[in-house]
């Protein structure tokens, strides 16, 4: 008897000590399974966004520079010594404005000259046409004066439009820069007097890749962004008007001009600009978060909020922009996309969520 109760207490000793051992694995399987991953894992907290109906679209950003519409400098279209200087530098001028003169008296005293002709020349021509009449001269003589006189005015011509070579005159209306010669000085017909620009218009010059050359046509919209004194970005609208003939064959692009309104003088020709272009706009799509769509074998699918659960759904996407994305079949409007923590989501799997999109 003694010796089988010795058993017995051998053997709850051993139970004892077995289970004092597995205890802390038995505790350690209980927290995993109260963990998240186990048969009682934790909900998930998520953002997540109702989709409704939006406007997409695609830019496209270049640099571009502001050129003034009209710009020239002024020259005389002859040589000689300059007597009259009739502008301001900075001054606004209009078309035909008398700018400035060159020495014109030997020109004038030719013209006086030639014009002192014309009445005896006139009386010539009257005379041989009477006689003519009556067939007291031939016909031969009364084209000889009336050749001569046809020649005198021609002379005369000449010489105003010789004359008239001597003066600068503004060929547009715009604003007249800093002057290179004064009174005195002798001008060839390459020196410049001064630069004309037209600020009321202004040119934006850009190129686009060839690749868009088909989207960028007369009447295209853009924008463009420069600094302002304050260091503030401002943007500005303005439209294309030219698109050049051919694509550049070294650099692959396309050059564009766009025409800005600037009648109030706000803005400066040479200044950098950067410019912004709608490609493509799309009303009334469904349009997720690029960050919430997974790409699989190809494929992409986006998690939705159904009953309190994750439920995996594969999209067929369209337009993209550098945060949103297109979603052209496999989604509705009302639908709840999860935007956050999709990478640790599963099918099926119970998740609490925070909308973000309830305005």
């Amino acid at each position: 008897m003694k010796k089988g109760w010795k058993i017995v207490i051998w053997v709850l000793l051993a139970g004892v000590i077995a289970f004092l051992a597995i205890k802390p694995v038995l505790n350690k399987q209980t927290k995993q399974e109260g963990a998240p991953g186990g048969a009682a894992r934790a909900k998930l907290t998520v953002s997540a966004e109702v989709i409704k109906p939006a406007t997409m679209t695609q830019y496209t950003i270049n640099t571009g520079n502001i050129s003034p519409a009209e710009q020239v400098d002024l020259k005389f279209e002859s040589n000689g010594k300059i007597t009259d200087i009739f502008f301001n530098e900075g001054e606004y001028v209009e078309q035909g404005t008398l700018l400035a003169r060159i020495n014109q008296e030997p020109l004038k005293a030719q013209l006086n000259k030639l014009e002192s002709q014309v009445k005896l020349a006139s009386d010539r021509v009257y005379r041989q046409e009477e006689l003519l009449k009556r067939d007291a001269v031939s016909q031969e003589a009364y084209q000889s004066v009336l050749t001569e006189y046809n020649k005198l005015q021609a002379d005369i011509e000449l010489v105003k439009a010789q004359i008239a070579q001597t003066e600068l005159r503004a060929p547009f209306s715009g604003t007249i820069g800093l002057r290179q010669l004064s009174v005195g000085a002798f001008a060839t017909q390459s020196t410049p007097i001064a630069t004309l620009t037209q600020t009321s218009n202004l040119k934006i010059d850009f190129n686009v890749p060839e690749s868009y050359s088909s989207e960028v046509k007369k009447g295209t919209p853009i924008t463009f962004t420069l600094l302002d004194n304050m260091g503030i970005e401002r943007s500005y609208n303005a439209e294309v008007y030219a698109v050049e003939s051919s694509v550049n064959k070294e650099t692959r692009t396309l050059g564009v001009r766009a025409l800005y309104d600037n009648s109030k003088g706000e803005l400066m020709p040479g200044r950098y600009v950067s410019v912004t272009i709608v490609r493509d706009q799309i009303d009334n799509a469904i349009s997720i978060p690029s960050e919430c769509v997974i790409p699989e074998m190809g494929l992409y699918y986006v998690y939705l909020y159904k009953d309190g659960r994750a439920i995996p759904q594969y999209i067929t996407t369209g337009l993209r922009t550098a945060d949103r994305v297109q979603v052209l079949e496999g989604l509705s409007i009302g639908d709840t996309l999860m935007t956050s923590g999709v990478m640790q989501m599963r099918r099926g799997m119970a998740v609490d969520i925070k909308i973000t999109n309830n305005d």
